[in-house]
């Protein structure tokens, strides 16, 4: 079977494909997300989100002739605006008040390249609807939850205490998670990485 490497130190992207038995190797890649977006002026959230899972799929295929490269990405996008990492606690406790009451639009995608070329790609969208969420519970879930969701777009682990900011969600849990993994799946067997 073809090896597949995945082109992330995602803690939830690793956890998706070692519950569903997928045999990989994680090579995080080293790109420049902030300069790619940029290149894309005017494009969407998930044509982003599906060109950066591309550009970091690329970026590692380049070292490792032969091999299958995953790579996803996830934007959040919440009141019209883009949400990247929060760059401190006090920027996510920001971000958390801009959230509070409003839907988040969530964007994963997922890319596999292979010797230089897309073989193929894929984004979904998730809308998690998030609840009032006072000063106080701000500060008390910042308390419990950072650092780690530093590395989360949108300040959550749906996983973890994350998921007491939402009233409802609509979309695939695994969109929610990082990546659209069902349809990851069905292309890793079309690509001959997994027995169909």
């Amino acid at each position: 079977m073809t090896s597949l490497i995945l082109a992330s130190k995602s803690a939830s992207r690793r956890a998706m494909l070692d519950a569903a038995g997928v045999a990989y190797e994680a090579m995080p890649a080293d790109v420049d997300e902030r300069a790619i977006e940029q290149s894309l002026e005017g494009a969407s959230p998930a044509e982003i989100a599906e060109a950066l899972s591309v550009a970091k799929a690329a970026e590692v295929a380049k070292a490792h002739p032969g091999a299958l490269v995953l790579g996803s990405d996830s934007l959040v996008v919440a009141g019209g605006k883009r949400f990247d990492k929060p760059a401190s606690r006090e920027n996510a406790a920001e971000h958390l008040a801009f959230f509070s009451g409003k839907v988040i639009e969530l964007h994963s995608a997922a890319a596999l390249v292979k010797d230089g070329g897309c073989e193929w790609s894929h984004q979904s969208l998730a809308r998690l609807h998030v609840r009032e969420l006072s000063a106080g519970f701000i500060d008390h879930y910042l308390e419990a939850e950072w650092p780690e969701i530093s590395f989360t777009v949108g300040c959550f682990r749906i996983e973890a205490m994350g998921v007491q900011l939402f009233e409802s969600i609509e979309g695939d849990q695994f969109t929610v998670l990082g990546m659209p993994l069902l349809a990851v799946l069905g292309a890793l067997r079309e690509q001959g990485a997994l027995l169909a």
